[in-house]
């Protein structure tokens, strides 16, 4: 698909949501908690991408979720994570932690060092149906990873390595050197999808991208281009 037929609505770093806690520094690409923007309020199933900063020592004491994927992706810093499944770890930059709430379930999120504060992607994702028996997973993504190209995250049927969630959609994640054309593959089924930005920059249908920025991109096929070292996650989404 050309660039002229792709459809881009950007969302600037600095437009999103805040909320600042002295323990917690978190910016709101969709509503989320107090911040409410009935124009940014998700995107297709995708429902929250929290960008998190939590100071040494911080955390999100024990709450309750039901029907919701909830990935985490750690990307600097570590998180320790318990659950009312009896999970208890502590998740490392670069890994992935995977929770279906489902009918109900139980968590905190904790940063365990005195020291260093801890970057990590909070992502919500609706379910395909709603109930069904809590799960966790995680999982450590390098290996999956691969310069100039996309590595399958998470997916419906857990292929190649990925984290099966209960929704039709996949999160990617691209690794781009300066100069590299990354190409998204037709996928007519999830011709809808939503790029946020890690590190570095990007261009889409020639609209430019940085740190923290975001879009919608419509369209089942288009191309990615590094205007320098980038790293950025991308969902598919039917």
């Amino acid at each position: 698909m050309s660039a002229s037929t792709v459809r881009v609505s950007k969302r600037p770093a600095g437009q999103r949501g805040r909320t600042e806690l002295g323990w917690l520094h978190s910016r709101h690409t969709f509503s989320f908690g107090e911040y409410r923007d009935p124009d940014h309020a998700g995107y297709r199933a995708l429902r929250v991408i929290n960008d998190d900063v939590v100071e040494p020592g911080g955390g999100f004491g024990t709450h309750p979720h039901r029907d919701m994927e909830i990935l985490s992706y750690v990307i600097s810093g570590s998180l320790e994570h318990r659950d009312s499944l009896g999970n208890g770890r502590i998740i490392r930059a670069g890994e992935l932690q995977y929770m279906s709430a489902g009918s109900g379930v139980r968590h905190s999120e904790y940063n365990p060092s005195a020291t260093e504060p801890v970057h990590f992607l909070q992502i919500w994702i609706v379910p395909d149906q709603p109930g069904g028996e809590p799960r966790y997973a995680d999982m450590d993504t390098n290996a999956l990873k691969q310069d100039d190209a996309l590595a399958l995250f998470a997916s419906p049927d857990g292929r190649d390595g990925s984290v099966a969630i209960r929704q039709d959609a996949e999160v990617h994640f691209a690794r781009g050197r300066a100069g590299a054309a990354i190409a998204v593959p037709d996928d007519p089924a999830r011709a809808h999808a939503w790029i946020h930005v890690i590190a570095g920059s990007i261009t889409v249908a020639d609209e430019s991208f940085g740190p923290g920025d975001g879009g919608g991109v419509e369209g089942s096929a288009f191309e990615v281009r590094c205007t320098e070292d980038a790293e950025f996650l991308l969902f598919r989404l039917a």
